[in-house]
């Protein structure tokens, strides 16, 4: 039976089903293993890793536990709570006329991450006039609907992950900023922190920073180093903003101080940076990578949730799943007719019934005509979320366009 308990209940002959953590938050070489002594222990403890998954078959029990099918329902629970409480997001522009701006942005904002990264290994300066008018375009195209730019942030290249990772960071903080109703120039500051949140990585070894397997503790090491050196390349930015400079310093920080580079706690690490850590971990752990099979959206959310009674502010983090949906725009969902569908666009009110474009039958395994279908107005609904990979979908083909 698999069982989550506290960090301190683990003891050695346990066996560890999940650490309950991003892949890149821990050195070991699996998620799931036997601890075998004291030292191992502590060397999870002291990593801030605060509630883990044991399998009591293979190994000792911690009885008045909680399974793991327990604490997924109280999840879900609190998911359809968070999805009643969503704020207003106006819609200013059709998603149909939205889409073709959003592509073009989205690939614009790569191509010069991509470009700034490569300008900083040989030693030239950010110019930040190159970096704000796509940051200002990227707040413009959300405010007039995030449903057009944000699926595309899901859509990564494993060999250009560092740069798209950024673009998605950059985007999920617009529509966070957004949902928190703070001021464009405020969430323009806080977005262009966002596309530059890992310019540290420019200064780490691509023998390190692509390395398709887990680092050793010199390398993790030296990989937490890329928040040290971003700062010291933003600084070095005129006019940067402390805003900006903030949520390149803070992502990796984290609520109760078990994060780094300087272990800061509450209150402690700025809004911005809350919110900068939040985003970071959603869209790493809902990646996919050449060594880690990335999470659902729906499911990330989840994680996010549960982490938010150590690691993140509880309300910051809800706040965060009403800015971007229960079932964010691009997720692969099954209903309960059996169809399969990519949610395209939020239902302004209704989090738990998006509009989805459906195009396969899952029960017949075939694809079916495609047909845009309201579920806030029919009786079908979602009855799970499904990952792309499992049918052999590709979603940019079925994403608005």
């Amino acid at each position: 039976m698999i069982k989550q308990i506290r960090t301190d209940q683990l003891k050695p002959g346990m066996y560890i089903h999940d650490l309950n953590c991003g892949w890149l938050d821990h050195p070991f070489m699996s998620n799931a293993f036997h601890v075998r002594d004291q030292a191992t222990v502590d060397k999870i403890y002291d990593l801030g890793i605060r509630e883990i998954y044991i399998d009591t078959v293979k190994g000792a029990d911690v009885w008045e536990a909680r399974t793991q099918q327990e604490v997924s329902a109280d999840l879900d629970r609190r998911l359809q709570e968070i999805a009643a409480k969503q704020p207003e997001k106006p819609v200013t522009a059709e998603l149909k006329d939205e889409v073709a701006r959003a592509r073009r942005l989205h690939g614009e904002a790569n191509k010069l991450v991509r470009n700034m990264m490569e300008d900083i290994r040989l030693g030239q300066q950010i110019q930040v006039d190159r970096v704000e008018p796509l940051v200002e375009g990227m707040v413009d195209s959300i405010f007039r609907n995030q449903d057009a730019l944000l699926p595309l942030a899901r859509l990564k290249n494993h060999d250009d992950y560092t740069f798209e990772h950024s673009v998605s960071v950059c985007a999920l903080l617009v529509a966070f900023g957004r949902g928190m109703k703070m001021s464009r120039e405020v969430i323009k500051e806080i977005a262009l922190g966002g596309l530059m949140h890992d310019v540290g990585k420019a200064r780490i070894p691509d023998s390190i920073l692509n390395k398709p397997a887990k680092l050793n503790d010199d390398e993790f090491a030296r990989m937490q180093g890329h928040v040290a050196q971003g700062v010291v390349l933003l600084q070095a930015m005129p006019g940067i903003s402390r805003i900006a400079l903030e949520v390149t310093g803070q992502h990796h920080e984290r609520f109760d101080g078990t994060g780094y580079p300087r272990k800061l706690a509450g209150e402690q690490i700025s809004l911005y940076g809350q919110m900068a850590a939040i985003v970071d971990v959603y869209d790493a752990i809902s990646s996919e990578r050449v060594y880690h099979k990335g999470m659902s959206p729906t499911q990330a959310l989840k994680k996010l949730l549960e982490w938010s009674s150590h690691h993140f502010d509880p309300k910051l983090v809800q706040s965060f799943i009403r800015a971007i949906g229960i079932y964010p725009t691009g997720t692969l969902v099954q209903l309960e007719s059996k169809r399969l569908g990519v949610v395209v666009e939020q239902n302004e009110g209704n989090l738990l019934e998006p509009v989805v474009r459906i195009f396969y039958h899952a029960g017949q395994q075939y694809y079916i005509p495609p047909e845009i279908v309201d579920l806030a107005k029919v009786q079908d609904r979602i009855a799970s979320f499904e990952n792309y990979e499992k049918w052999n979908i590709d979603p940019y083909l079925w994403l608005p366009a």
